[in-house]
């Protein structure tokens, strides 16, 4: 990841002028929360997704830097509602926004950040880009609300469970590698490919989270373990116990589900251990970032495209 960052170091530089610069609000607490939730670290893996796609194709202008803040916005402005819906009161190893500022301050600074995004978007007065943001924007929210209505509901399968990921988690990676894609000026079998490369990435990336949250350590993470369990989120870890384990390791987890909270998260985890379900779903993220690795094919040889190589390893292989 160090070299990673070395090769587009000063693009993320110009990419955190930009952030401080559009956060500016006359109104103080939402320069105070903005501030807070931008600043609480994070891997800036989408904005970096758009240097890096621009990079692979020889981009040389200023408007990917303008981007790549806007999908950071979008992102945040998710990461604000998501703890309010969530009740999350850990992310990252820090209080979350809601936990310190409330619930209320959270909502609508997460508004404002999506409003600046769009101010943002429409200032590079190109419709395809608005285009791209707009139905991003669009599929992530309908993510949120079909991942709201899959909880506490053990009949959500696989493929429902991947539908969810596919909108409120890759749809982002997937716009931020097409953006970079038309910045850059790429044929549309590229921007094509690109757009299928964040996808499968995004996909990768959800589903070694959730096996870290079974899985990982507390510090690294920077989250409680079991947290998707206490709000009764069905899985992938968990779905394949359900369709996978014995009877009483089923019931175990349905009641899980069901019920949420953590109460019977020590038999959770040793019925997902007895299984193989993590094991599984990181077979699943493999494959997902192997198909990712493929669609860079259409790229010309270049270190940006390493570097988009070296993303899909990182996205399986990470521990927090």
């Amino acid at each position: 990841m160090e070299q990673f960052y070395n090769l587009i170091g000063s693009d993320m530089d110009a990419v955190d002028a930009v952030i401080r610069d559009r956060l500016h609000s006359d109104v103080v607490l939402v320069r105070q929360v903005a501030e807070y939730i931008i600043q609480s670290g994070g891997k800036r893996l989408r904005p970096a997704l758009v240097l890096l796609a621009a990079g692979a194709l020889s981009y040389r202008g200023r408007h990917h830097h303008e981007l790549a803040a806007v999908i950071e916005f979008i992102h945040t402005a998710t990461l604000l509602h998501d703890d309010v819906v969530d009740a999350s009161d850990l992310r990252r190893g820090r209080e979350t926004a809601n936990a310190m500022f409330g619930n209320a301050a959270s909502v609508l600074v997460g508004d404002f950040l999506y409003s600046r995004a769009f101010q943002m978007m429409v200032a590079v007065n190109d419709m395809r880009i608005m285009r791209v943001l707009s139905d991003a924007t669009n599929v992530i929210a309908e993510g949120e609300v079909l991942q709201l209505m899959n909880c506490h509901d053990v009949r959500v399968d696989e493929e429902g469970y991947l539908q969810v990921i596919r909108y409120k988690t890759a749809k982002l990676f997937e716009a931020a590698a097409q953006l970079g894609a038309i910045v850059g000026g790429a044929s549309p079998v590229v921007e094509r490919a690109m757009s299928t490369y964040g996808m499968r990435l995004g996909t990768a990336f959800q589903l070694i989270d959730d096996v870290l949250d079974y899985s990982g350590a507390e510090l690294e993470t920077g989250k409680h373990l079991g947290d998707d369990l206490a709000e009764g989120k069905p899985t992938l870890p968990l779905i394949f116990v359900l369709q996978n384990g014995t009877p009483e390791q089923a019931a175990c987890v349905r009641r899980a589900i069901e019920n949420g909270g953590r109460d019977d998260l020590p038999k959770v985890l040793a019925a997902i251990r007895a299984t193989g379900a993590l094991d599984y779903a990181k077979r699943k993220a493999a494959g997902e970032a192997e198909r990712a690795a493929i669609a860079l094919e259409a790229l010309p040889t270049s270190q940006y495209k390493d570097s988009l190589l070296e993303l899909c390893s990182f996205a399986v292989a990470r521990s927090h």
